[in-house]
Formats: C-alpha cells, structure tokens, sequence
C-alpha cells in the first residue's frame, strides 16, 4: 500500500518538486526548471508486462501503441497532428512494470499537451481497422528484433533469470498472442489494471505549480476514481542457469548476471555503484579496460543493474569473436573477484564516488528523463529523493560495503550465464 502523503486538493512542496493529488487519486509532480522553453509532461501508469498473462502476452505494449490511434473525439491522424504542428512531440513506451505517454513542447502550448495527453490515456476507443495495422507494426517489429543478437539475449536472459515470473516475459509478446488480441481484451485488461491511485502526471519546465495545478484540475477533474483489487505476484525463487545456444550471427553474445536487490533494499546504492564500477557508460570501466582497452577482445562490454519493488536485476553483456569467448568470459569472472577479494583503497573510492555523482549530475540535465524519474519515483516509493540526498548516501558508502555487496551478489555458483555462440 502507498504512502498516501499528499491530502486530497491540496500542495505540499518536497524540497524542489511540488506535489498534489486529484480526487480521483491521480497525483501530479511538478518541478519548475529555469532557463528552458520546454516543457517535458506525460502519465505514468504502473501498468507492465508482469501483469500480463500467457494468454495475452504483450498486450501493454500493444495497448502503449493504441493510445494514439482513435479516442472519442479524436481520430489517428488528429492525435498524431495536434502537438506535431506545434513543433512539438507525442511518444510512448511499455517496461516490465510500467507503461508512460509523454510529449515535449514549448512552454505555451503546455494546456494543448495536457489535454491531448489525458485524451489519449484515458479515452482510447481501440478501433477495429486500427488494431489490424498496429498488430501488423508490432509483429515487423518483432522481425526486426530477431536480427538484433544484443537485444534478443539480453530479454532472453531476463526470461532465464527470472523463469516462469512474468517479469521473465518479451515485451513485444509473441506472434500467436498478438495475432490473437481483440478490442474486448484491451478493454478487458484496462478494466482489469487500471487504478487511478497509481497513476502519476510529471511535468518539467519553466512553469509555474499553480498553472500546472489549476490545467490538472480542469482536464482531469472528470476523470472518475477507479480502483483495482489486482495483486502483482512476487518474484521469489531464482535458480542459477548456464545455457549455450548456437546462432547464425557473426559474432558470439554473453550475458552474465543473477537477481538482485529491490528498490527499497538498504544496499542497493552499492550495488549500483559496483555495476557503474564494473561496465558503467564511462571508458574508464573496469570491464571496458580490461577487454577492450588493454586486449580489444569487444567492441562493447556493459553492466546494468535494474530494481523493481520486489526484486531486481543485475547483468554484463558483452560480444565478441567466437575464438575470444572463453577469454573474455574468464577476464570478466576475475574482474568480478578481484572486487570480492580486495577492498577499494581510499583514493579509488574517492573517485568512483565523484565519478557516480558526476553522472547522476549530468543525467538530470536531461529533462525528459527526470520527468520520467519523478512519475517511476512517486509509483515505486511514493516519493521522489532529491539528488543532493543521494549524493550524500553514496559520499557514505565504504569499502567494506561495496566488498561485502560485491562476495554476496558475485558468488560464481549464483550467477547464470546465456551464451550465443556463433557458427
């Protein structure tokens, strides 16, 4: 259950994000950003691929690509027009957990956004000849996908480590049920998920909260309340796996990696900082100068680490020459040990920490992704965490933290492996 912090129609200011909650139990997060002409806004509702069924594999995807193609009031090529004419943008996407539609606009036609945005979420009417070319998009989407080996092994691998989980399932579905999925089922499932007390508008931009506040209340005042009784099942039993497959691809493809902790787990920041450490954006990674840098054995090697409410996800992917596999696969598993064995010494420390926050700093420049972490932040922890608090939990982090993290989460007989060898 959330933290229902925020009273019905009223405003309480976290530090630099204003925060207010619509009868229905929409809540609206609203940060004013200066120097800008744009404003960044869209709904995220915490709606994924987890709550999807074998039966109906795929659907919030599919349903992400509805939402622009018909409404009550508007068809597909007037949805598609309404904010492009303006010079602005429309987009969309599905994760395992969550689904967000959002749109980049200048600042005067925020209300024209605002409007089109609860038009196109609430109000889809899922049109027959619609679905027939959307279904045809997604399945050559699917195609195109095929012929992406970095793409195909990573989702593979989540369905590996995560298992008969919904959160193990493609995004995209697959061909049968795609094929199979009609207008009552989208209907079906949004009666079936949609809770209005899980439902987030961010917006980022040069805007005042009381504008914000005073177009929410005019296009979203007749938006009803609706609850649902739908419960998320819990990731809980993961397995170690190595599997091998052959592929006619050029290159050999391997992930490496296990579950991890969730959202609210207290060491989570050091996990974090271990995968930034390991495979991070910067070309000073320990696993990028170990096998490109020093031997040039990959061309990309990267590790990511995902947290969701009840579990997450760490994994290494890297592609390399069949005859350097094994090679590459043995630098990363001494990689690994050497963070289990030997303890940070004070000045790596040091700079691993600068070099995080350096990033994180960076990463808020972009407004569109912090509009984006303020909606997932108020669904996940019903907050959202300033930076400068984060900053300050990994100034605290030790050696002894990141060492103990590092012996639990890298144990070699806990760790799945996916390979796609090449012919």
């Amino acid at each position: 259950m959330r933290n229902k912090f925020i009273p019905n129609n009223t405003s309480k200011k976290t530090k630099e994000f204003e925060l207010f909650e619509m009868p229905s139990g929409i809540r609206i997060v609203h940060k004013k950003m200066q120097h800008t002409k744009i404003v960044h806004c869209g709904f995220m509702l915490d709606i994924g691929t987890r709550d999807e069924t074998s039966a109906n594999a795929g659907i919030a995807h599919f349903w992400e690509h509805m939402a622009f193609k018909g409404t009550h009031k508007r068809k597909a090529y007037h949805i598609i027009n309404r904010l492009e004419i303006l010079g602005g943008e429309l987009n969309a996407y599905t994760t395992k957990d969550k689904i967000c539609i959002y749109s980049s606009v200048i600042q005067e036609h925020f209300e024209t956004a605002f409007e089109l945005l609860v038009d196109i979420t609430f109000n889809s009417i899922f049109p027959e000849k619609e679905i027939e070319k959307e279904r045809g998009v997604i399945l050559e989407e699917m195609s195109m996908y095929i012929d992406l080996p970095e793409d195909a092994i990573c989702d593979e691998f989540e369905n590996i480590v995560f298992a008969s989980h919904p959160l193990g399932k493609n995004i995209l579905g697959n061909q049968k049920t795609i094929k199979s999925i009609t207008r009552a089922d989208f209907i079906n499932f949004i009666e079936k998920h949609l809770d209005t007390n899980k439902v987030v508008f961010s917006s980022v931009g040069n805007i005042n909260s009381d504008t914000v506040r005073l177009v929410a209340e005019k296009y979203l005042s007749p938006i009803p309340s609706k609850t649902s009784s739908y419960k998320r099942k819990s990731f809980t039993k993961y397995k170690a796996q190595k599997i091998e497959l052959i592929k006619q691809y050029s290159q050999s493809h391997s992930v490496i990696g296990r579950d991890a902790y969730n959202i609210f787990h207290k060491e989570r920041l050091s996990l974090f900082m271990l995968s930034n450490i390991l495979g991070g954006p910067g070309m000073n990674s320990r696993l990028n100068l170990a096998l490109r840098e020093r031997r040039g054995l990959v061309y990309t090697v990267e590790a990511t680490y995902n947290s969701y409410v009840d579990t997450g996800l760490l994994s290494i992917y890297f592609g390399t020459e069949k005859k350097n596999l094994e090679k590459a696969q043995e630098i990363i598993a001494a990689e690994l040990n050497k963070l289990k064995d030997t303890p940070l010494g004070t000045l790596q420390l040091s700079a691993y920490k600068s070099q995080l926050i350096g990033q994180l700093a960076m990463a808020e420049e972009s407004n569109v992704s912090l509009m984006q972490m303020m909606a997932k932040s108020m669904l996940d922890m019903g907050a959202i965490e300033a930076l400068e608090d984060i900053f300050y939990k990994i100034s605290l982090i030790t050696s002894n933290q990141l060492q103990s993290v590092a012996q639990e989460i890298f144990q070699e007989q806990e760790l799945s492996i996916l390979t796609y060898k090449s012919e």
